[in-house]
């Protein structure tokens, strides 16, 4: 009889195994609704998949009678944009940061220890600086999520750049390459791909700096409105809400993951 350890599921097992846990959350999840709703049909703590059906219809496919806008969509779009400017700052000012103090030691020497001591700040004690010096508009919500992910894609970056074998910068400069050109040739091409998954890393870290703003001051958004109908107690609302937001965030990383797959396949062939 084999050891646990070294049993391999098979890959209809597999997906079994996967599946398995949220089957197991949902049936929990229907059986105590019914149950509570069985001692009192006003409860709000666990509704039942008509009424979240029915909330979710009056976000997703009602107007608002206040703005006209259909404010589920409203919310995904308001909320999509903020994340998707502070992650693209966010990488963009990681690669340059870790590229030139991973290939650099003379700009890693006061480079590096700043980086630590800023991933060290939370980012969310920085938020009521941020509203005071931008104000409460798109500004501060998108600079939160870039301060908050720049470090740790940078720090990231400054790794995988000391990992590129030291003999291929001597053959580049063999060959007459000046630094920028090393850079740009030599060390961006294989830092691209570790800087999407450095992306990836950070998605949840984003979400999160993403709705704590949403949520302190903002007039739209998934964070905005999830908090906003908490004094409610609105679960039928809530749950669907936190549900598509999960469901983005999966679907962003595979597409991030598909990207990185695409672009550079010589990376995924590696194994890395």
């Amino acid at each position: 009889m084999k050891k646990l350890i070294n049993q391999t599921p098979s890959r209809t097992l597999t997906l079994f195994l996967g599946l398995l846990p949220f089957v197991l959350l949902l049936v929990l999840y229907v059986v105590s609704s019914d149950a509570r709703l069985e001692l009192n049909p006003n409860d709000k703590l666990l509704p039942g998949f008509g009424q979240i059906g029915d909330a979710l219809s009056r976000y997703a496919l009602e107007p608002s009678k206040r703005t006209g806008d259909y404010m589920f969509w409203q919310d995904t779009a308001s909320s999509l944009s903020r994340l998707g400017k502070g992650i693209a700052i966010a990488a963009v000012l990681g690669l340059l940061i870790g590229m030139v103090a991973g290939a650099l030691p003379l700009f890693s020497a006061w480079m590096s220890p700043l980086l630590t001591v800023i991933s060290l700040i939370p980012p969310l004690a920085v938020l009521p600086i941020l509203f005071i010096v931008f104000g409460l508009g798109e500004l501060s919500k998108v600079a939160l999520i870039a301060i908050g992910i720049t470090p740790f894609i940078a720090r990231d970056i400054v790794g995988r750049t000391r990992e590129i074998p030291a003999e291929q910068l001597v053959k580049a400069q063999t060959l007459g390459a000046n630094t920028s050109q090393i850079m740009i040739r030599v060390i961006l091409p294989q830092v691209l791909p570790k800087l999407i998954d450095a992306v990836r890393l950070s998605l949840g870290a984003g979400w999160l700096f993403l709705i704590s703003s949403e949520a302190i001051a903002a007039t739209d958004g998934l964070g905005y409105r999830i908090f906003l109908v908490r004094r409610y107690m609105a679960m039928d609302v809530i749950l669907p809400y936190v549900a598509w937001i999960t469901l983005l965030a999966f679907l962003i990383d595979l597409g991030l993951k598909e990207l990185n797959r695409r672009l550079f396949p010589w990376h995924a062939q590696g194994g890395k």
